[in-house]
Protein backbone atom coordinates (compact mmCIF):
# COMPACT_ATOMS: atom_id res chain seq x y z
CA UNK A 1 0.00 0.00 0.00
CA UNK A 2 1.12 3.68 -0.60
CA UNK A 3 -0.07 6.20 1.29
CA UNK A 4 0.85 10.06 -0.45
CA UNK A 5 1.92 12.25 2.35
CA UNK A 6 3.95 12.36 5.01
CA UNK A 7 2.25 14.19 7.42
CA UNK A 8 0.43 13.26 10.76
CA UNK A 9 -2.63 11.84 9.05
CA UNK A 10 -0.23 9.83 6.66
CA UNK A 11 1.74 7.89 8.99
CA UNK A 12 -1.02 7.30 11.15
CA UNK A 13 -2.62 5.74 8.21
CA UNK A 14 0.90 4.02 7.67
CA UNK A 15 1.18 2.69 11.60
CA UNK A 16 -2.10 1.33 11.39
CA UNK A 17 -1.88 -0.25 8.43
CA UNK A 18 1.74 -1.57 9.16
CA UNK A 19 0.21 -3.16 12.25
CA UNK A 20 -2.35 -5.09 10.49
CA UNK A 21 0.24 -6.69 8.48
CA UNK A 22 0.15 -4.79 5.41
CA UNK A 23 3.39 -3.87 3.81
CA UNK A 24 3.50 0.27 3.40
CA UNK A 25 5.51 2.58 1.30
CA UNK A 26 5.04 6.78 2.79
CA UNK A 27 5.45 8.92 -0.42
CA UNK A 28 6.60 12.65 0.84
CA UNK A 29 7.71 15.25 -1.81
CA UNK A 30 9.98 16.35 1.09
CA UNK A 31 12.56 15.50 2.53
CA UNK A 32 13.41 13.44 5.66
CA UNK A 33 13.45 16.15 7.85
CA UNK A 34 10.31 17.85 6.09
CA UNK A 35 8.06 20.73 7.66
CA UNK A 36 4.64 19.96 7.20
CA UNK A 37 1.19 21.45 8.60
CA UNK A 38 1.56 18.79 11.69
CA UNK A 39 4.58 20.49 13.03
CA UNK A 40 4.33 23.89 14.01
CA UNK A 41 0.42 23.76 15.07
CA UNK A 42 -0.59 24.32 18.71
CA UNK A 43 0.01 20.45 19.45
CA UNK A 44 -3.94 20.71 20.81
CA UNK A 45 -6.37 17.15 20.89
CA UNK A 46 -9.59 18.87 21.31
CA UNK A 47 -13.02 16.81 22.15
CA UNK A 48 -13.85 20.19 23.13
CA UNK A 49 -13.74 20.90 19.26
CA UNK A 50 -17.27 19.46 18.29
CA UNK A 51 -18.34 22.03 16.05
CA UNK A 52 -17.26 21.88 12.75
CA UNK A 53 -15.35 24.86 11.00
CA UNK A 54 -18.33 25.80 9.55
CA UNK A 55 -20.44 27.16 12.08
CA UNK A 56 -23.11 29.07 12.59
CA UNK A 57 -22.50 32.77 12.56
CA UNK A 58 -19.14 32.34 11.21
CA UNK A 59 -19.39 33.57 7.72
CA UNK A 60 -20.88 36.72 8.84
CA UNK A 61 -17.84 36.84 11.19
CA UNK A 62 -15.80 36.68 8.34
CA UNK A 63 -17.16 38.98 6.09
CA UNK A 64 -16.78 41.64 8.90
CA UNK A 65 -13.11 40.63 9.54
CA UNK A 66 -12.32 40.59 5.54
CA UNK A 67 -11.00 44.14 5.96
CA UNK A 68 -9.07 43.80 8.40
CA UNK A 69 -5.76 41.95 7.88
CA UNK A 70 -4.73 41.18 11.91
CA UNK A 71 -8.24 39.28 12.27
CA UNK A 72 -8.53 35.89 13.88
CA UNK A 73 -10.40 34.74 10.26
CA UNK A 74 -9.12 36.33 7.23
CA UNK A 75 -9.99 35.68 3.77
CA UNK A 76 -7.79 37.82 1.27
CA UNK A 77 -10.42 39.39 -1.08
CA UNK A 78 -9.95 38.12 -4.81
CA UNK A 79 -11.44 37.12 -8.16
CA UNK A 80 -11.32 33.31 -7.82
CA UNK A 81 -14.31 31.12 -9.09
CA UNK A 82 -12.71 27.75 -6.68
CA UNK A 83 -12.81 30.33 -3.56
CA UNK A 84 -16.44 31.83 -4.21
CA UNK A 85 -17.84 28.29 -4.82
CA UNK A 86 -16.29 26.65 -1.75
CA UNK A 87 -17.62 29.72 0.50
CA UNK A 88 -21.41 29.29 -0.85
CA UNK A 89 -21.02 25.64 -0.07
CA UNK A 90 -19.28 26.76 3.62
CA UNK A 91 -22.09 29.26 4.17
CA UNK A 92 -24.94 26.80 3.34
CA UNK A 93 -22.88 24.21 6.01
CA UNK A 94 -23.08 26.91 8.60
CA UNK A 95 -26.81 26.35 9.78
CA UNK A 96 -27.41 25.44 13.45
CA UNK A 97 -29.02 22.44 12.61
CA UNK A 98 -25.94 21.18 10.06
CA UNK A 99 -23.22 22.78 12.41
CA UNK A 100 -24.58 20.98 15.81
CA UNK A 101 -25.82 17.86 13.67
CA UNK A 102 -22.19 17.35 13.64
CA UNK A 103 -21.23 16.87 17.00
CA UNK A 104 -21.64 13.36 18.14
CA UNK A 105 -19.58 12.03 14.82
CA UNK A 106 -16.53 14.61 15.77
CA UNK A 107 -17.10 14.20 19.45
CA UNK A 108 -16.73 10.21 18.99
CA UNK A 109 -13.59 11.05 16.22
CA UNK A 110 -12.42 13.60 18.98
CA UNK A 111 -12.44 11.07 21.73
CA UNK A 112 -11.64 7.54 20.30
CA UNK A 113 -8.24 9.40 18.91
CA UNK A 114 -7.73 11.13 22.45
CA UNK A 115 -7.64 7.28 23.44
CA UNK A 116 -5.81 6.24 20.79
CA UNK A 117 -3.10 9.30 21.91
CA UNK A 118 -3.02 7.84 25.24
CA UNK A 119 -2.20 4.29 23.91
CA UNK A 120 0.69 5.72 21.75
CA UNK A 121 2.07 7.91 24.44
CA UNK A 122 2.24 4.20 26.67
CA UNK A 123 3.99 2.48 23.68
CA UNK A 124 6.79 5.39 23.38
CA UNK A 125 7.61 6.20 26.84
CA UNK A 126 5.51 9.16 26.27
CA UNK A 127 8.07 10.49 24.18
CA UNK A 128 5.94 13.47 22.37
CA UNK A 129 4.88 14.95 25.64
CA UNK A 130 1.13 14.29 25.58
CA UNK A 131 -0.36 16.19 28.59
CA UNK A 132 -3.72 15.44 29.76
CA UNK A 133 -4.28 18.66 31.42
CA UNK A 134 -7.51 19.80 29.87
CA UNK A 135 -7.98 23.42 27.82
CA UNK A 136 -8.90 26.54 29.85
CA UNK A 137 -10.51 29.11 27.35
CA UNK A 138 -10.49 32.34 28.13
CA UNK A 139 -13.22 35.63 27.69
CA UNK A 140 -12.45 39.30 27.63
CA UNK A 141 -15.91 40.61 26.86
CA UNK A 142 -19.25 38.96 28.66
CA UNK A 143 -21.04 38.50 25.29
CA UNK A 144 -18.08 35.63 24.18
CA UNK A 145 -18.23 34.16 27.71
CA UNK A 146 -22.44 33.28 27.83
CA UNK A 147 -22.04 32.25 24.19
CA UNK A 148 -18.81 29.69 25.35
CA UNK A 149 -21.23 28.70 28.31
CA UNK A 150 -23.61 27.49 26.41
CA UNK A 151 -21.51 25.50 23.99
CA UNK A 152 -19.96 23.88 27.55
CA UNK A 153 -23.33 23.35 27.90
CA UNK A 154 -24.09 21.42 25.08
CA UNK A 155 -20.66 19.62 25.55
CA UNK A 156 -21.91 18.19 28.84
CA UNK A 157 -25.37 16.60 26.69
CA UNK A 158 -22.36 15.04 24.83
CA UNK A 159 -21.19 13.08 27.73
CA UNK A 160 -17.84 15.39 27.99
CA UNK A 161 -17.45 17.37 31.37
CA UNK A 162 -16.88 21.11 31.07
CA UNK A 163 -16.84 23.91 34.00
CA UNK A 164 -17.70 27.52 33.70
CA UNK A 165 -15.44 29.43 35.38
CA UNK A 166 -15.17 33.34 37.43
CA UNK A 167 -12.20 34.88 37.55
CA UNK A 168 -11.24 33.10 40.72
CA UNK A 169 -11.66 29.85 38.88
CA UNK A 170 -9.78 30.94 35.70
CA UNK A 171 -6.90 31.97 38.61
CA UNK A 172 -6.97 28.83 40.34
CA UNK A 173 -6.37 26.49 37.55
CA UNK A 174 -3.36 29.03 35.78
CA UNK A 175 -1.65 30.96 39.10
CA UNK A 176 1.51 31.26 37.40
CA UNK A 177 -0.29 33.45 34.36
CA UNK A 178 -1.18 36.94 35.06
CA UNK A 179 -4.30 36.81 33.25
CA UNK A 180 -7.09 39.55 31.98
CA UNK A 181 -9.89 37.61 31.93
CA UNK A 182 -13.44 38.11 33.18
CA UNK A 183 -14.10 34.33 33.73
CA UNK A 184 -13.43 30.95 31.57
CA UNK A 185 -14.36 27.37 30.79
CA UNK A 186 -12.25 24.17 31.09
CA UNK A 187 -12.67 21.44 29.12
CA UNK A 188 -11.17 18.46 31.63
CA UNK A 189 -10.49 15.78 28.64
CA UNK A 190 -8.54 18.22 26.03
CA UNK A 191 -5.21 17.22 26.13
CA UNK A 192 -1.54 18.63 23.57
CA UNK A 193 1.33 17.03 22.85
CA UNK A 194 4.68 18.72 21.29
CA UNK A 195 3.77 17.88 17.25
CA UNK A 196 7.44 17.92 16.13
CA UNK A 197 8.40 15.01 18.93
CA UNK A 198 5.13 13.20 17.78
CA UNK A 199 5.81 13.09 14.62
CA UNK A 200 9.01 11.68 15.29
CA UNK A 201 7.55 8.97 17.62
CA UNK A 202 5.38 7.93 14.30
CA UNK A 203 8.12 8.21 12.25
CA UNK A 204 9.63 5.82 14.00
CA UNK A 205 7.03 3.32 14.76
CA UNK A 206 6.68 3.36 10.96
CA UNK A 207 10.27 2.35 10.15
CA UNK A 208 10.37 0.09 12.90
CA UNK A 209 7.42 -1.77 11.70
CA UNK A 210 9.05 -2.17 8.35
CA UNK A 211 7.26 0.59 6.58
CA UNK A 212 9.52 2.45 3.83
CA UNK A 213 9.86 5.88 2.82
CA UNK A 214 10.29 7.55 -0.68
CA UNK A 215 11.54 11.30 0.44
CA UNK A 216 11.81 13.90 -1.93
CA UNK A 217 9.15 12.19 -4.38
CA UNK A 218 6.82 14.78 -5.53
CA UNK A 219 3.61 12.88 -7.43
CA UNK A 220 3.41 14.60 -11.16
CA UNK A 221 0.94 11.93 -12.40
CA UNK A 222 -1.07 8.65 -12.28
CA UNK A 223 -0.94 5.38 -14.07
CA UNK A 224 -4.36 3.78 -14.51
CA UNK A 225 -6.49 1.17 -16.09
CA UNK A 226 -10.15 1.53 -15.89
CA UNK A 227 -11.38 1.39 -12.51
CA UNK A 228 -8.02 0.47 -10.97
CA UNK A 229 -5.10 2.52 -9.82
CA UNK A 230 -1.83 1.07 -11.18
CA UNK A 231 1.08 3.37 -10.02
CA UNK A 232 1.84 6.91 -8.67
CA UNK A 233 4.65 8.68 -11.10
CA UNK A 234 6.78 10.52 -9.03
CA UNK A 235 9.76 12.38 -9.47
CA UNK A 236 11.67 10.03 -8.07
CA UNK A 237 9.99 7.24 -10.63
CA UNK A 238 6.81 5.10 -10.95
CA UNK A 239 5.43 3.63 -7.24
CA UNK A 240 3.10 0.40 -8.26
CA UNK A 241 0.59 -0.69 -4.96
CA UNK A 242 -2.69 -2.18 -4.69
CA UNK A 243 -4.11 0.25 -2.64
CA UNK A 244 -3.03 4.31 -2.81
CA UNK A 245 -4.23 6.54 0.09
CA UNK A 246 -3.80 10.35 -0.58
CA UNK A 247 -2.97 12.21 2.92
CA UNK A 248 -1.59 14.49 1.39
CA UNK A 249 -3.51 17.53 3.55
CA UNK A 250 -4.47 21.10 1.09
CA UNK A 251 -2.57 20.07 -1.62
CA UNK A 252 -4.72 16.36 -2.07
CA UNK A 253 -7.45 17.62 -4.07
CA UNK A 254 -4.76 19.16 -6.49
CA UNK A 255 -3.22 15.83 -7.05
CA UNK A 256 -5.74 14.06 -8.09
CA UNK A 257 -7.48 16.30 -10.39
CA UNK A 258 -5.77 14.83 -12.90
CA UNK A 259 -8.03 11.51 -12.31
CA UNK A 260 -11.73 13.59 -12.70
CA UNK A 261 -11.78 13.89 -9.02
CA UNK A 262 -11.78 17.32 -7.09
CA UNK A 263 -13.50 17.30 -3.69
CA UNK A 264 -13.65 21.22 -2.59
CA UNK A 265 -10.46 21.79 -0.25
CA UNK A 266 -9.10 25.13 0.66
CA UNK A 267 -6.08 26.05 2.42
CA UNK A 268 -6.15 28.14 5.72
CA UNK A 269 -3.07 29.06 6.51
CA UNK A 270 -2.13 29.77 10.35
CA UNK A 271 1.45 31.23 11.98
CA UNK A 272 3.06 30.17 15.34
CA UNK A 273 5.66 31.51 17.23
CA UNK A 274 7.87 29.45 20.01
CA UNK A 275 9.02 31.38 22.92
CA UNK A 276 12.02 29.63 24.86
CA UNK A 277 11.96 30.93 27.51
CA UNK A 278 8.51 32.90 28.07
CA UNK A 279 8.53 34.89 31.05
CA UNK A 280 5.37 33.37 32.77
CA UNK A 281 4.17 29.46 31.66
CA UNK A 282 0.59 28.36 31.98
CA UNK A 283 0.09 24.68 33.26
CA UNK A 284 -1.80 23.46 30.28
CA UNK A 285 -3.27 24.96 27.23
CA UNK A 286 -4.89 27.73 27.44
CA UNK A 287 -7.55 29.59 23.94
CA UNK A 288 -8.03 33.21 23.95
CA UNK A 289 -11.55 32.83 22.39
CA UNK A 290 -12.42 36.05 21.28
CA UNK A 291 -8.65 36.47 19.86
CA UNK A 292 -8.60 33.20 18.24
CA UNK A 293 -5.08 32.85 19.93
CA UNK A 294 -3.99 29.28 21.32
CA UNK A 295 -0.62 29.14 24.17
CA UNK A 296 0.86 25.95 24.69
CA UNK A 297 3.13 25.11 27.23
CA UNK A 298 6.18 22.74 25.08
CA UNK A 299 8.88 21.35 27.19
CA UNK A 300 10.07 24.70 28.78
CA UNK A 301 9.20 27.03 25.85
CA UNK A 302 5.84 28.41 24.90
CA UNK A 303 4.15 28.02 21.59
CA UNK A 304 1.64 30.57 20.53
CA UNK A 305 -0.30 30.06 17.29
CA UNK A 306 -3.45 31.67 15.40
CA UNK A 307 -5.36 33.24 12.72
CA UNK A 308 -6.77 31.21 9.70
CA UNK A 309 -6.51 32.92 6.46
CA UNK A 310 -8.57 30.60 4.13
CA UNK A 311 -7.29 30.25 0.35
CA UNK A 312 -3.74 31.21 1.01
CA UNK A 313 -1.68 28.79 -0.45
CA UNK A 314 1.94 30.44 -0.70
CA UNK A 315 4.33 30.59 2.50
CA UNK A 316 5.05 34.00 2.94
CA UNK A 317 4.96 35.36 6.10
CA UNK A 318 2.28 38.18 6.67
CA UNK A 319 3.48 40.63 9.41
CA UNK A 320 0.36 41.80 10.42
CA UNK A 321 -1.28 38.08 10.72
CA UNK A 322 2.04 37.81 13.58
CA UNK A 323 1.61 41.24 14.48
CA UNK A 324 -2.17 40.22 15.26
CA UNK A 325 -1.67 37.42 17.14
CA UNK A 326 0.97 39.02 19.37
CA UNK A 327 -0.86 42.05 20.15
CA UNK A 328 -4.01 39.72 21.33
CA UNK A 329 -1.65 38.00 23.34
CA UNK A 330 -0.40 41.00 25.03
CA UNK A 331 -3.66 42.28 25.52
CA UNK A 332 -4.75 39.12 27.67
CA UNK A 333 -1.28 38.14 29.24
CA UNK A 334 0.45 41.83 30.05
CA UNK A 335 3.68 40.13 31.10
CA UNK A 336 4.01 39.04 27.41
CA UNK A 337 5.33 41.90 24.81
CA UNK A 338 5.32 41.31 20.71
CA UNK A 339 9.28 42.54 21.75
CA UNK A 340 9.95 39.58 23.31
CA UNK A 341 8.79 37.38 19.88
CA UNK A 342 11.57 39.53 17.96
CA UNK A 343 14.11 36.55 17.77
CA UNK A 344 11.57 34.35 17.39
CA UNK A 345 10.74 32.59 13.48
CA UNK A 346 7.29 32.64 12.52
CA UNK A 347 6.22 29.60 11.16
CA UNK A 348 3.27 29.44 8.77
CA UNK A 349 1.46 26.18 7.87
CA UNK A 350 -1.48 25.22 5.94
CA UNK A 351 -4.72 23.27 7.13
CA UNK A 352 -7.03 21.47 4.81
CA UNK A 353 -10.71 22.84 4.94
CA UNK A 354 -13.66 21.96 3.67
CA UNK A 355 -17.01 23.80 2.55
CA UNK A 356 -19.30 21.67 5.76
CA UNK A 357 -15.86 21.23 8.46
CA UNK A 358 -16.17 17.51 8.06
CA UNK A 359 -12.98 15.87 6.61
CA UNK A 360 -12.93 13.17 3.42
CA UNK A 361 -12.27 9.91 5.03
CA UNK A 362 -12.57 6.73 2.74
CA UNK A 363 -12.67 5.43 -1.11
CA UNK A 364 -13.17 7.17 -4.01
CA UNK A 365 -16.32 5.85 -5.42
CA UNK A 366 -14.84 6.17 -9.16
CA UNK A 367 -11.61 3.79 -8.38
CA UNK A 368 -11.50 0.75 -6.68
CA UNK A 369 -8.19 0.84 -4.95
CA UNK A 370 -7.89 5.16 -4.14
CA UNK A 371 -8.61 6.71 -1.08
CA UNK A 372 -8.29 10.37 0.67
CA UNK A 373 -7.83 11.10 4.26
CA UNK A 374 -8.01 14.85 4.36
CA UNK A 375 -9.99 18.00 5.03
CA UNK A 376 -9.59 17.69 9.47
CA UNK A 377 -8.80 22.01 9.13
CA UNK A 378 -7.29 22.73 12.44
CA UNK A 379 -8.40 19.20 13.74
CA UNK A 380 -5.20 17.32 11.51
CA UNK A 381 -3.56 16.68 14.58
CA UNK A 382 -6.36 15.66 16.91
CA UNK A 383 -7.76 13.54 14.70
CA UNK A 384 -4.50 11.71 12.75
CA UNK A 385 -4.48 8.50 15.26
CA UNK A 386 -8.27 7.91 14.75
CA UNK A 387 -8.43 8.66 10.75
CA UNK A 388 -5.24 6.22 10.12
CA UNK A 389 -7.09 3.55 12.34
CA UNK A 390 -10.61 4.18 10.39
CA UNK A 391 -8.63 3.77 7.27
CA UNK A 392 -6.86 0.24 8.30
CA UNK A 393 -10.04 -1.00 9.35
CA UNK A 394 -11.66 0.17 5.73
CA UNK A 395 -8.26 -1.21 3.73
CA UNK A 396 -7.96 -4.60 5.67
CA UNK A 397 -11.84 -5.47 4.85
CA UNK A 398 -13.37 -4.23 8.42
CA UNK A 399 -16.18 -2.97 9.30
CA UNK A 400 -14.78 0.65 10.61
CA UNK A 401 -15.29 1.21 14.30
CA UNK A 402 -16.76 4.93 13.50
CA UNK A 403 -19.42 4.74 10.83
CA UNK A 404 -17.69 7.12 8.36
CA UNK A 405 -20.28 7.68 6.01
CA UNK A 406 -20.82 11.05 6.61
CA UNK A 407 -17.10 11.63 5.67
CA UNK A 408 -16.83 10.12 2.14
CA UNK A 409 -15.08 11.97 -0.48
CA UNK A 410 -17.58 11.82 -2.99
CA UNK A 411 -20.12 13.74 -1.24
CA UNK A 412 -19.94 16.88 -3.24
CA UNK A 413 -19.94 15.29 -6.43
Amino acid sequence: MAIIGGGAIGLSCAHYLLERGHRVTVIERGAADHDCCSLGNAGYISPSHFLPLAAPGIMGQAIRWMWNPESPFYVPPRLDPELFSFSWRFWRASSPKRAHGAGPLLRDLNLASRALFVELAERTRNEFELVQGGLLTVFQTERAWREEARHAERARGLGMPAEVLDPAGVAALEPDLTLNAIGGVYYRLDSHVTPERFHAALSRLVRERGGAFEWGAELRDWKRDGRVVRAAVTSRGEIEADEFVVAAGSWSSRLIRSLGLEPPLQPGKGYSLTLASPPERPRRAVLLQEARVAITPMGRALRVGGTLELGAFDDRISPPRVRGILRSLSRHLPAFHPEQFSECRAWCGHRPCTPDGLPYVGRFERFENLSVATGHAMMGLSMAPITGKLMAELLSGESPSIDITPLRPDRYR
